[in-house]
């Protein structure tokens, strides 16, 4: 596990930013924390340093967003309102990025029953306080070197 601060927002862009060039198509990554913490602010860095242009917005309503115009896709999902695992499988995720980098919020009910290789993203922090952002790499993440995030 590593941990990094990130003393504000574009602390917390730049580490999704620099986390982006350690992916390869097929990844997952579960971004966990609390409502308000910064969870869309990384995803929107792990979208710029995928080269992706368009504005990444909260998938919370809509359940999963999609981004195709960078170098990979990007599929955001939150599976918050999810009750059971079935309805997680039923959104298909792993098929639908296979070819791209796979971000789920509000991951921990699915992890260890969609894939082995997993980053877990865990980001703490309220108000005004910096956040801390923990990386623990399961699986094939172990092998990559996630002190290139750092802020």
């Amino acid at each position: 596990m590593m941990e990094i601060s990130a003393p504000g927002p574009s602390d917390t862009r730049a580490a999704g930013r620099a986390l982006a060039a350690l992916a390869r198509p097929g990844d997952v990554i579960l971004l966990q924390g609390p409502l308000g913490v910064g969870k869309t602010v990384f995803v929107s860095g792990l979208a710029e340093g995928l080269g992706v242009e368009e504005r990444v917005q909260s998938p919370s309503f809509v359940l999963v967003r999609t981004y195709r115009d960078g170098f990979m896709p990007l599929v955001h999902a939150d599976i918050y309102r999810a009750s059971t695992f079935a309805e997680v499988e039923e959104l298909e995720l792993l098929s639908e990025a296979r070819d791209g980098l796979l971000v789920i919020e509000w991951g921990d009910m699915a992890a260890s029953r969609l894939t082995d290789h997993f980053l877990e993203v865990e980001m703490s922090g309220a108000g005004e306080e910096p956040r801390a952002i923990r990386l623990s790499p399961h699986g094939d993440w172990r092998g990559r070197d996630l002190e290139l995030v750092r802020c």
